[in-house]
């Protein structure tokens, strides 16, 4: 009788442990947590600095967000969240939202919901200062190799419009602008505000050509059906534009690169 009355103290004790346990390890938040998905280097944006520090215009938008839900800064884990691996992380519950110029698109919807637009933006082109030859997307027909990143927006957008470009894909826009850099490619592709954040950290390297030739809406990612997080996130995004933090994280992280704070969009409800 005396082991059986411990084996069923025991498992009443881990029947109750359970629950406690799952919640504190959950991985896209719960318990003390939350784990927020951005980029890892891009700079003005998101970028994980030396000392494993976070900054950026992506990073204080989410932050803010994060204090809305009841979260404290130190109680974020950061993960990195490269743009073909999005829609996997969050499908997968290792994040609880996603902040990484992600582009709402109606192929994306099917698999996960957004919040926002927070930012609106558009495709172009970053070559080295000294380049006369690219002036935008039709100048790179003739045998120029262009960069962008694998899963992205703008990647897609080359291949569907400017089938006749030299398109190579890297896993990363740092990758890209370090090919720019010695020479192996002679242009990247991506959204302006990515691009200004890389010019203004190397200045005088290199210098952004042309208009922009899209319109990029960013939102929030989240998991598809979450309604309950889409619409707190929304006024979450709603309040940082009218207490004027959204502007003043702007101003602070991308204003360096000579950009000047656009019109916030209005959140689609």
């Amino acid at each position: 009788m005396r082991s059986i009355s411990v084996r069923v103290i025991g498992a009443v004790a881990l029947a109750i442990m359970l629950p406690f346990a799952a919640t504190a390890c959950g991985g896209g938040g719960g318990g003390n947590k939350i784990v927020i998905g951005t980029k890892f280097d891009q700079p003005g944006l998101a970028l994980k600095k030396p000392d494993g520090t976070m900054s950026g215009f992506d990073v204080d938008v989410a932050k803010y967000v994060a204090r809305q839900l009841g979260y404290n800064e130190d109680q974020i884990e950061w993960k990195e969240s490269p743009s073909g691996q999005r829609e996997t992380l969050i499908q997968n519950n290792q994040v609880k939202y996603i902040v990484a110029t992600y582009s709402i698109t109606d192929a994306r919807k099917e698999k996960v919901d957004f919040a926002g637009p927070y930012l609106i933006t558009g495709q172009s082109l970053l070559v080295r200062a000294d380049n006369t030859d690219i002036t935008g997307p039709e100048s790179l027909q003739n045998n120029k190799k262009l960069c962008s990143v694998t899963g992205s927006t703008p990647a897609q957008r080359i291949k569907n419009k400017y089938p006749g470009v030299q398109l190579q894909q890297y896993d990363t826009y740092s990758a890209c602008v370090e090919a720019l850099k010695n020479g192996a490619i002679d242009a990247v592709t991506t959204d302006e505000v990515i691009l200004a954040g890389y010019a203004a950290q190397s200045p005088g390297a290199f210098k952004i050509v042309g208009k922009p030739f899209s319109e990029e809406r960013y939102g929030i990612g989240l998991k598809k059906g979450d309604t309950d997080l889409r619409t707190k996130i929304n006024d979450a995004i709603t309040k940082i534009v009218q207490d004027g933090s959204w502007k003043a994280a702007f101003d602070k992280n991308l204003g360096p690169a000579g950009i000047p704070a656009p019109t916030p969009p209005a959140v689609d409800k």
